[in-house]
């Protein structure tokens, strides 16, 4: 097909190009198994450090109150008080829709978690914690790539899911991923899917195999969660309300919470009607807070409202489902045990990484967790990493999906040595 007539077709049919994967979709280059158990993984990525302090507040520790005078939750009971989880440790109220999970033994946290690489520079610790190599920038594919690679199984172009607005870093690489938009717009209709466009399409890459090969794969996955999305999405989307610059730099793109209940409900249909989908990933922003934090109500607090809501969301549409999927929730560090004079917090190290599912050894508070007081503190200002991310990734990945030894190490080529967590149920 000439050129010419190619740009013809384009104009006749639509009237603009749009790159493949523009509003909906973007696929890496080929395509490894899938795995017949129907394990599933998900993987929520909090981009621009959210507190964990604040999430899973040591409330019994006077310590606590001490460093933070004015963002501190209060104890169980105490108006606007966090909610107890062992009588040491407190839930932020916002986040009152996960409770019952809890209570379910279905959730389980690991505090003072988090990447060994003392960084506190955003970009660099996403890479690291998306790479899975702490201090290494050369790594060329992300850790959930890795694995899509790794798992048994026949290959389909819908085996690994991320919703947002480009393919992130933790899916990059050789393994086939598939890229949806956030919101209403994800499960939209797209140039690509006019006839007159879509066969100008065919006819220009019918001669180059590689490229026709990709074109393909890329429609196919295209065509797998539009059909299983049909008449089943949630509209709303995460768009829609303003951040400042510096957040946006520290979210990497990510948009906030607030329209995370509705794409947790549309994740949740795709995935009860795509059985090939077995790794799904969404990454949040707007948790670089500064500055007017708060403590029960605030910035923060009006960050993990949607969060809560829509990770009970997720759990509840998923269905039995729920009992073969287990979700981890994380971040690039955490942030200071003391507050700053602009009733925020700043850039830390040690963080609470979250936990939800089935097969979940929950009910919880895992890792070691040896206080804030100032001789606890790394340099004296944060919370210690006593649990590597890796060790909590690697329990899931061996007892969860049944990874090897040898798989293990292929998806988390620097993993620590030492026992695994006591985080799932086998």
């Amino acid at each position: 097909m000439q050129r010419r007539d190619f740009l013809n077709t384009l104009a006749a049919g639509a009237g603009l190009v749009i790159p493949l994967g523009r509003h909906a979709w973007a696929a890496t280059a080929a395509a490894p198994g899938a795995d017949p158990t129907g394990r599933k993984l998900i993987v929520i990525m909090l981009r621009g450090a959210v507190d964990g302090l604040n999430v899973v507040a040591p409330v019994a520790d006077a310590n606590y109150t001490r460093l933070r005078p004015s963002i501190a939750l209060a104890k169980p009971g105490d108006d606007n008080g966090a909610l107890n989880l062992d009588g040491y440790f407190g839930l932020h109220p916002a986040l009152a829709p996960l409770l019952p999970l809890w209570e379910q033994k279905k959730l389980a946290f690991v505090h003072a978690s988090g990447s060994p690489d003392a960084t506190r520079s955003h970009f660099d610790a996403q890479d690291y914690m998306e790479s899975a190599t702490p201090g290494v920038k050369s790594t060329a594919d992300g850790w959930m790539n890795r694995l899509v690679a790794t798992l048994p199984g026949i290959g389909t172009p819908t085996r690994a899911l991320s919703i947002g607005p480009t393919m992130p870093r933790i899916l990059s690489g050789h393994a086939t991923a598939v890229n949806l938009a956030n919101g209403a717009a994800g499960t939209k209709a797209n140039v690509l899917d006019r006839p007159a466009v879509s066969k100008a399409f065919d006819q220009l890459y019918a001669d180059n195999a590689r490229f026709g090969a990709a074109y393909q794969q890329g429609q196919d996955a295209h065509k797998e969660v539009m059909d299983a999305a049909a008449g089943k999405m949630v509209g709303g989307g995460m768009g829609g309300v303003m951040m400042s610059a510096e957040m946006q730099a520290a979210n990497g793109g990510a948009p906030l919470p607030n329209g995370f209940p509705d794409d947790a409900a549309r994740l949740a249909a795709l995935m009860r009607n795509d059985p090939n989908i077995q790794l799904a990933f969404v990454a949040l922003g707007g948790w670089d807070t500064h500055a007017s934090q708060g403590a029960a109500r605030g910035q923060l607090a009006n960050r993990l409202q949607p969060l809560g809501q829509g990770l009970a969301v997720l759990a509840q549409r998923l269905g039995p489902l729920f009992e073969l999927t287990t979700i981890v929730v994380m971040s690039e560090f955490g942030r200071t045990a003391r507050e700053n004079g602009n009733g925020g917090t700043d850039h830390g190290h040690g963080n609470v990484m979250w936990v939800l599912g089935g097969s979940v050894n929950g009910g919880k508070v895992l890792g070691d967790w040896r206080g804030v007081g100032d001789a606890e503190l790394n340099e004296g200002r944060d919370l210690p990493v006593t649990t590597d991310f890796r060790s909590v990734l690697a329990a899931i990945a061996e007892r969860h999906l049944r990874l090897s030894d040898k798989q293990l190490v292929q998806v988390f080529p620097s993993l620590p040595r030492g026992a695994r967590l006591d985080l799932l149920r086998v």
